[in-house]
Formats: structure tokens, sequence, C-alpha cells
């Protein structure tokens, strides 16, 4: 009877908390359309989504140092009320027309911090609530509020149309409101609000620092946080690469409809996650998931087929859910009840610190790797978000484009002009040593592909060779 009890308990805690990231993604797209449709400016985009990627990785140590520390049940109530706040704003600008971007920044600021509070806390209750055999179905359904913020655009998109901006920010108030009422009925036992109520708080600063001593202590479990933090970044490069794809060869309609099909993808995943309970050997599991994952997403750029696209992006966000499961399942259980909470906020400040790098080095990527020999943007946009997405994986980049085949093979020029300028008078040695040092053979690579060099050739008085882009030392 406990074990059922806890597992209702549990059930109307992860129903609030999707209905609540429901909503702030519905919040989150029709905020981004708004700030595109208004200023026409990608920049004042970006500055929007940095707003809401800084907070997650600066608070996380705070996030669970609080998470530890206080009634984790009012540590949700209180993160959720904070976030409506800002909604509730936005939406009292938006009706009286007075909104502006600088609105967003400060409201998508405060959503992500209370954000980062909200998953913390949820996260290191989750174990506390559940018997540990049934941890890694519970992170099965949690994934399935991430898979809810892929497929948002095209319920949101409906929604606009239908009840306009200001009524979308009313129904995630509404999501508020639901999730707060059912933590305040929710039942829960004190060892789970309180798992450290009785001992002995160390000082702030130590506190802050505690996860990060914590997993250098035990390298088997920094590493599962680096793998992870590096997965983040692959996901993150797909995200920004892989838009730009499909708009190379389809329409915006097709765009939403793959996008759908990609979080149907990671639902399926979530449900299987949550049905199954993953492999007995967890970061086996994740080793092959991600092998599989990084095929899925390869596979996207075989050719421009909106059909293929959207098998294959379903296909990889399939393995999300039970990658991500695994990994929180292993922390989960390895890590003590009391310190579960400061260890997770360093671990996603650490997983998210990988999503603006991301974002940063997508467009390098997609511009120096996509015509290799060429050293410019590739001719056409899938071009080029195809080379990146292959090279994101990890694939290199001669397996990449057919034509990057170039390595070094230029001999060392000789230190001395040849000996049959012995003897000579100074003027004509000083001009025969002149004339060696402009058709020596020069250090450098040299390409053997038939593609054309970045520049024309090079004249008998130009040391550089062609450059090509792509060569290895």
């Amino acid at each position: 009877m406990s074990e059922r009890a806890d597992m209702i308990r549990f059930a109307g805690i992860w129903t609030a908390s999707l209905l609540s990231g429901v909503g702030s993604s519905l919040t989150a797209f029709v905020l981004g359309v708004w700030v595109y449709q208004t200023t026409g400016s990608p920049t004042q985009f970006a500055l929007v989504m940095l707003c809401g990627l800084l907070p997650g990785i600066l608070i996380g140590p705070f996030a669970g140092m609080v998470a530890d520390r206080f009634d984790r049940r009012w540590v949700l109530i209180v993160t959720d009320c904070l976030a409506a706040l800002p909604t509730a704003a936005v939406a009292a600008l938006v009706s009286t027309d007075l909104l502006e971007v600088w609105h967003l920044c400060l409201a998508t600021a405060i959503s992500a911090a209370c954000g980062t509070f909200h998953v913390t806390t949820y996260q290191a209750m989750t174990p506390l609530l559940i018997p540990a055999k049934h941890l890694g179905r519970a992170n099965g359904l949690m994934q399935l509020t991430a898979a809810s913020q892929i497929a948002a655009p095209v319920l949101a998109g409906g929604l606009m149309v239908a009840i306009g901006m200001a009524g979308v920010l009313v129904v995630d108030l509404a999501t508020f409101s639901v999730a707060v009422l059912t933590l305040l009925l929710v039942r829960l036992p004190a060892t789970v609000l309180r798992p450290n109520q009785g001992r002995e708080r160390p000082a702030v600063g130590a506190d802050l620092a505690w996860g990060w001593r914590h997993l250098r202590a035990r390298p088997a479990l920094m590493g599962l946080v680096l793998v992870q933090t590096g997965f983040n970044f692959v996901f993150a490069v797909a995200g920004v690469l892989v838009q730009p794809l499909i708009m190379s060869f389809a329409s915006p309609g097709v765009l939403g409809v793959l996008m759908f099909a990609g979080g149907a993808g990671m639902f399926a995943g979530g449900l299987f996650m949550a049905a199954w309970g993953g492999p007995a050997r967890r970061v086996g599991g994740m080793a092959l998931f991600m092998a599989l994952g990084s095929l899925f997403l390869m596979a996207h750029a075989l050719r421009p087929s909106p059909l293929l696209v959207g098998v294959a992006a379903a296909a990889f966000l399939f393995t999300l859910p039970v990658v991500n499961g695994c990994a929180h399942t292993v922390m989960q259980a390895k890590v003590e009840r009391d310190v579960l909470g400061r260890v997770l906020g360093t671990a996603h400040s650490l997983g998210a610190a990988a999503t603006p790098i991301a974002y940063l080095l997508a467009a390098p990527l997609a511009e120096y790797l996509a015509d290799p020999c060429y050293g410019r943007t590739a001719r056409s946009p899938a071009v080029s978000a195809r080379s990146s997405v292959w090279a994101k994986e990890g694939a290199s980049p001669w397996s990449c484009s057919p034509t990057a085949c170039c390595w070094p093979r230029w001999p060392p020029p000789s230190s001395s002009p040849p000996a049959s300028h012995a003897g000579e008078r100074p003027a004509r040695r000083r001009a025969s040593e002149r004339h060696h040092r402009l058709t020596a053979p020069q250090k450098g690579p040299v390409c053997r592909s038939p593609c054309r060099p970045t520049r024309p050739a090079p004249s008998s008085r130009d040391r550089r060779p062609p450059r090509c882009s792509t060569w290895s030392a």
C-alpha cells in the first residue's frame, strides 16, 4: 500500500510539472514569434534566447543548495508563483500595446531562473518519492516535458491564430495555477520535503561548492556529467542546424510538420523508457543509444527529402529520453539523498553551459566545414547545414566531403644553396641565393583533391602554397 501511495504522489507532482512545462513552452514560442515579427532582427531574437540560457548556468549550484536546505514543496510553489508574475506582466503589456523587447528579456530571465529551481528540486525529490526499482520509469516520464517543448510550435501556432498572444499567456497562467494547487493538495512525508532536517548546515559558501567537490571526489560521476554535457552540446548544435537544412528544400509548413514528428518521436521515447525502465547496465545503455542517435542524426544529410528527415528526426529524438533517463537514474541512485540537490544543481550548470557554446559555434561549423576546399560559405544552405551536422557528431571532415583528402607532403626547404653555387662571385651568389629562396619548395599542405584552390596558383615570387581548409598535419 505504501508503494502504491508513493506512486500516486509522484503521479500528481509529475502531472503538475508536465502542465506547467507545456504552458511555459507555449509562452516561449509565441514570445519568440512576437520578437521576430516586431523587430525583424535576429540579434534581438538571439538576445531573448540568451536571457533564457544564462540563469541555468549561473544559479544551478544556488538552486541545489536551496533544494537541500528548505522545504521542497514550498520551493516548488514559490518558484512557480514567481515564474507566473512576469508572464502576467507580459500579458498586461500585450493588452495595452506597451510591450518592448527588454521587457521580454527580463521576463525570460526570471522564468528561466525559476525553472532551474523547479527542475533541480523536482529531480532531487524523485528518488524519495518512489522505490529505486521504478526510478528509470519515473525519469522516462519526466522526459515528456522536454518532448512537449519540441512539439509546442504546432500547438502554439494554432492557439495564436485562435485566441491570440494574450490568450496563450492566459493559458500559461492557468497551467501555473493547476500546478500550485496540485502541490498544495498532495500530501508528502517529511523525509521527502526536508531530508536534511536536524543536521548541521554548513556555511553558504561551502554549500555552493559542495556539489563540485562531491563530483571531483568521484571521477566516475564526473565523467558521466561531462559525457552528458557533451551530449547536450551535440543536441544544441543539431537544433540550430537542422532547421536551416529543412528550410533549404522545404516550406515553413513542412518544417512545422517535421518538428511535430520529432516531438512525437521524443514523446514515444519517453513512453518507451517509462514502460521499460531502462537497461540493467545503465551506462552501457547510454552508450548504445548515443551511438544510434548519432547514426540517425547523420541520416538527415543523406538526401534532401522531407520523408527521410522526418523519419530520421523522430528516430533521433526517440533515443534522447533513454539517454537522459539512464543518466538521471545513475545520478539519483549513486548520490546520497541529503546532498543530491547540490550535486544535481552543479551538473545542471555544467550541462547548460554547453548550449550557448554550441549556438556560437554552429554558424562557423556551417560556414567552414560545408565547402572545405573553397574555405568559404557553402553554395547552398542544405550543403552547409548537412556538412556541419555530420561534422558535429564526430565524423572526420574528410568523411563529410568527397573532396577533402589533403595531406601535407611538402619536403622541408634546403637551408643552404646548392653546392654548384659555391665559388661564384658575391653578387652573383647573392642573386643565386635569392633565386633559390623564391623557387625552393616550401612547407605546407598540398591539396590532392580535384577541387580548386582558394586563390589562383601562386607565381614564382609567392612563397605560400595553395591552401585547403581541410587537411591534417
